[in-house]
């Protein structure tokens, strides 16, 4: 259940940095990375870092290992890897660019985004 709860709260600090169109992928028997993708966007440089920082933060203070944070200084697209769960946030321009939605299509969406709003 552990993954889960990570799951959510990465979801829920992204959501509440105001990310845009959060996608959450289960990758258990897909890839050997995590078990759980999050995708999503901000519109600009300090709102990327915002939401990566947010997710780091929230992760951090419910005893959440951060492996590593990569691309944060160039805010185009941060890789934020908690272990199980690893959250891509993107400048708009290059989440349309990589389209990872896309490269994962086999991926079965979560929708935890309408749980934790209900």
């Amino acid at each position: 259940m552990e993954k889960q709860e990570l799951l959510k709260l990465t979801v829920k600090a992204a959501d509440d940095k105001r990310a845009e169109n959060i996608v959450a992928l289960d990758m258990q028997g897909i890839s050997l990375i995590a078990d759980y993708f999050i995708i999503c966007h901000g519109n600009s440089d300090k709102q990327v870092q915002a939401i990566a920082r947010e997710i780091r933060e929230k992760a951090l203070e419910k005893g959440y290992q951060v492996n590593r944070i990569e691309g944060f200084e160039e805010a185009r697209w941060v890789l934020i890897d908690l272990g199980d769960v690893v959250a891509h946030v993107f400048h708009r321009e290059e989440r349309i660019y990589y389209n990872l939605e896309r490269l994962w299509g086999d991926a079965p969406r979560v929708d935890v985004l309408s749980e934790l709003n209900s």
